[in-house]
């Protein structure tokens, strides 16, 4: 297919001789037929995607889920039915889950079809007819008129008052004037090719006559879907971390349980006792509960996160946003209203931000404020909804807020006459009635309305116009990135015969120069300034105007006043090399292709940093697929985005993403609290079980006591450290670097002492009652073990602050998981069905009560150890605030 950078440049002629095709005739049939064959079906292609068995079959190809399936099947060969069963019920259950996802996130090439048009107006072999979109060919002549959904890629011949909404492809927050004529320059945009219209994009108003020139996935949509089929999806860190943990712990756990099982052979304990009691402690060992408290966590968070208008996706991905060190947002819609508003205007000499409240008092701010109420085609229905062009609906909604009725004014000065926008004059005109005269309003570009003013209209009346100063005034607007617009008027004594523009647009006199813009949101300033404290870098990639772009990031404090906004052209020309030197220090970047911001992102991920990246447009989608995470807009963002990325914003609101930011790092945190827990508690159980051969002990537990100690404290307890509440301070530490070991911040320190505490505290008590002679040791050793486990979990809750700050109550959960834990263990000692199974024996009353004193030191060394970590005695680098 022919080179689609260059159409832009050639005029008819060229355009017909290269498609071989007459403009005012069509194509005929047979070539039709031809080029169908040569070229296929005007269609997104669509990959062949994996069946819903060949991806749940993926899921098990994780090497933490082999581990537990290695669980459960070993669990099956001593003879623990129930945990076996227990253990593939989480592994099916996380398979479904992540098959799900899977399934939902390869729509998005599926949702770009939806995009498409369904029939078209053509011109064939000499007439106008009406064709399936899909039967378009390169050299089709298309007719498209306000509201078609531009069928393929085309080459405007002919252009009416033509306006294309290219918001979903370019960025660009207004719809483009369009014309027909050649453009001369190579390498240009594609916002700014004004003689092209894209597959997808919406006329949002006039009318035109076009060539096809691309079809299919030929076409700037197409290159988005194969660029969305390139993109493979990236762990997250989570995944990452899980993945690393599961190889470390099945390789320990192994090492640990052959040398248990060689020293117990090498003391002649029987052979069958040793092989169940080191396959028992393999099992235990691992924790099979990590998944299911991931998920878990995960599911709880995104529950909480859609009550604050955030729509998870894909689980992982919520994790992953406390990992995030740059947010890459689009602005159009995202950082700002996507609604264009009158925010300076230039009158009498000075720059104000509105109408004055008392315009009533100034010939002026009168006329003015009609010009803008009366000068347009807005129309309000009965719903109070307003419907129009989103320049004059600014111009309009200014004007209402003035207090300028259009209503009320229409009826005064009703409307005599109007000369439309016409894109080579770049201005419009409308003629009213007043009670004895006619006024007529023009407004357009500046310096083709003060080509026809000769006069100034200011609070002292009618002056001389100095073109001059006026024209450096509405340059220096646009240079800020404003879209600037003259107003003029007009006395007539008696409607004019004829209404032509060099009648009506001549001899003006100015009224004032209206800037508009693109405003941000409000509450995005407050979000901005939030990512910064927490150590997240903003940084807007935008398809607009350089300068509108570094003017909305100035104000938000994304970028500072004087700094370089990178543009789409300026980053073809930056080698890979010098755009890592570049990309931490830029804030901005504009008129950017999609394929641009996928070097973006890479480049920021090759230097280490975790990208979110959030847009709503098909032009945002693969950067969407191919960032960290991708958030999308649930409202004005498109199938296509919200299919590409992990999380979609319901409310649209950058701000939402700050309390996703911040249920990301709570999550982690409470993962991280579930490992400390889980190792450390394992760790007690494999150092009593390794040492107390080397001490001279009997082993201290029997396999099914392992597995029963395994069952109630890797269960319950763990998930409902899920529900524990975030820690003091957490948007106000740096996000955690993307290679951070899970055992970081102390963990390992503290999985080795505890777990070293707990098994000297178990030993003991064994030693003791084996030596004073007490029948019931091994019930005592049974339960003191389970204890300090529970102990342990209610300590740790928080890596620094003191239970009894934190209170019982602040996570009732877990408080009922530790009690309901005590009641089973007391259950398992004194029920005698449950006594002859677990060869326990019934405790007597001081027995008991040592089994409930001896796990509290376990809390209160560990109470001591945050003591010591708030004063930064030890784990000085832990990143909690202090």
């Amino acid at each position: 297919m022919h080179n689609n950078s260059t159409w832009h440049r050639s005029n008819e002629q060229e355009l017909a001789q290269r498609l071989n095709v007459d403009p005012h005739q069509g194509l005929p049939p047979n070539t039709i037929l031809e080029r169908l064959s040569i070229y296929g079906p005007n269609e997104i292609q669509e990959t062949e995607g994996r069946s819903v068995w060949q991806i749940l079959l993926g899921q098990f190809a994780d090497f933490m889920i082999l581990v537990l399936v290695a669980a459960a099947v070993i669990s099956g060969i001593v003879g623990q039915l129930e945990d076996t069963l227990a253990i593939f019920a989480i592994v099916l259950l996380n398979a479904i889950i992540g098959t799900v996802q899977e399934y939902r996130a390869e729509r998005a090439v599926a949702a770009l079809r939806k995009m498409a048009a369904q029939i078209v107006q053509v011109l064939r072999d000499h007439t106008q007819q009406t064709v399936p979109v899909s039967e378009l060919v390169p050299g089709d002549i298309v007719i498209i008129e306000a509201g078609d959904v531009v069928p393929a890629d085309l080459r405007l011949l002919e252009s009416v008052e033509l306006k294309i909404d290219e918001a979903a492809l370019t960025g660009e927050s207004q719809a483009v004037s369009k014309r027909s004529e050649p453009l001369i320059e190579e390498n240009l945009p594609l916002g700014d090719r004004l003689n092209m219209a894209y597959k997808g994009t919406l006329v949002a108003s006039g009318h035109g006559k076009a060539l096809v020139v691309a079809t299919g996935m030929a076409t700037e949509l197409g290159k988005i879907a194969t660029l969305l089929r390139e993109q493979r999806g990236v762990k997250t860190p989570l995944q990452k971390r899980l993945a690393r943990f599961g190889r470390l712990l099945a390789i320990g756990v192994l090492a640990i349980c052959a040398v248990i099982f060689a020293a117990g052979v090498l003391r002649d304990e029987p052979l069958i006792l040793m092989f169940l009691t080191a396959i028992s402690l393999a099992v235990a060992a691992i924790p099979e509960a990590l998944p299911a408290v991931v998920t878990i966590s995960l599911a709880l968070g995104a529950h909480k996160m859609s009550k604050r208008q955030a729509l998870v996706r894909q689980l992982p991905a919520v994790e992953t946003l406390g990992s995030v060190t740059y947010i890459c947002s689009d602005k159009t819609g995202t950082l700002t209203q996507n609604k264009m508003r009158v925010d300076r205007i230039f009158a009498n000499g000075k720059t104000l931000p509105r109408i004055p409240e008392a315009a009533d008092q100034a010939q002026l701010w009168q006329l003015l404020g009609q010009a803008m109420a009366l000068s347009n085609d807005v129309e309000v229905d009965k719903q109070n909804t307003i419907k129009g062009e989103p320049t004059e609906t600014a111009l309009y909604l200014a004007a209402t807020e003035a207090g300028f009725d259009k209503t009320s004014l229409t009826a005064d000065l009703p409307r005599r006459g109007e000369i439309p926008f016409e894109s080579e004059r770049q201005c419009m005109s409308t003629l009213h009635q007043t009670s004895s005269t006619v006024i007529s309003f023009t407004k357009g570009a500046p310096e083709k309305i003060l080509e026809h003013c000769s006069s100034i209209l200011t609070d002292e009346g009618v002056k001389t116009l100095d073109t001059e100063a006026i024209t450096h005034e509405a340059n220096q607007l646009a240079i800020k990135g404003y879209r600037v617009l003259a107003l003029a008027f007009r006395g007539f004594p008696n409607l004019p015969q004829s209404t032509t523009p060099e009648l009506i647009e001549n001899k003006l006199t100015l009224l004032a120069l209206v800037a508009l813009i693109d405003p941000p949101r409000p509450e995005v300033y407050t979000a901005v300034s939030d990512c910064q404290s927490a150590g997240i870098t903003p940084v807007m990639i935008t398809g607009d105007h350089p300068a509108t772009a570094q003017t909305i990031a100035v104000r938000l404090g994304i970028a500072q006043q004087g700094d370089h906004a990178i543009t789409g052209r300026e980053l073809e020309g930056i080698s890979d090399q010098d755009l890592q030197s570049q990309v931490t220090r830029t804030r901005v970047y504009a008129r950017v292709s999609p394929e641009q911001k996928i070097r973006i992102i890479k480049a920021l991920q090759d230097k280490g940093e975790y990208v979110a990246m959030t847009g709503d447009g098909v032009n945002d989608a693969p950067a969407l697929k191919r960032a960290d995470i991708g958030v999308a807009m649930g409202r004005k963002g498109t199938d296509v985005a919200r299919e590409s990325a992990e999380m979609v914003l319901l409310d649209d609101n950058f701000a939402t993403i700050v309390g996703a930011v911040r249920e990301g790092r709570r999550i982690f945190d409470n993962i991280r609290k579930f490992i400390r827990y889980v190792l450390t508690t394992n760790a007690g159980e494999i150092w009593t079980l390794f040492a107390a051969p080397f001490l001279g002990l009997p082993m201290p537990l029997l396999p099914l006591q392992i597995l029963w100690i395994n069952l109630v404290t890797d269960s319950l307890p763990c998930m409902a450290l899920a529900a524990e509440p975030e820690e003091h301070g957490i948007m106000h530490r740096p996000p955690r670097p993307p290679t951070e070991s899970l055992f970081a911040h102390g963990i390992w320190q503290h999985i080795l002492w505890v777990g070293l505490l707990i098994g000297s505290i178990t030993l003991a008590l064994q030693a003791w009652a084996y030596h004073s002679g007490i029948e019931h040791w091994q019930t005592m050793v049974f339960t003191v073990l389970t204890f300090s486990q529970l102990t342990h979990v209610i300590a740790i809750r928080s890596d620094r602050e003191s239970l009894f700050k934190l209170g019982l109550r602040s996570n009732v959960p877990l408080l009922g998981a530790v009690l309901l834990t005590v009641a089973l263990q007391l259950t398992v000692v004194y029920t005698p069905f449950l006594q002859s199974l677990f060869k326990t024996e019934p405790l007597t009353l001081n027995e008991l009560i040592i089994c409930f004193i001896l796990p509290v030191i376990v809390f209160i060394a560990v109470e001591i150890e945050k003591w010591l970590t708030r004063r930064g005695l030890i784990y000085p680098n832990c990143c909690y605030p202090r």
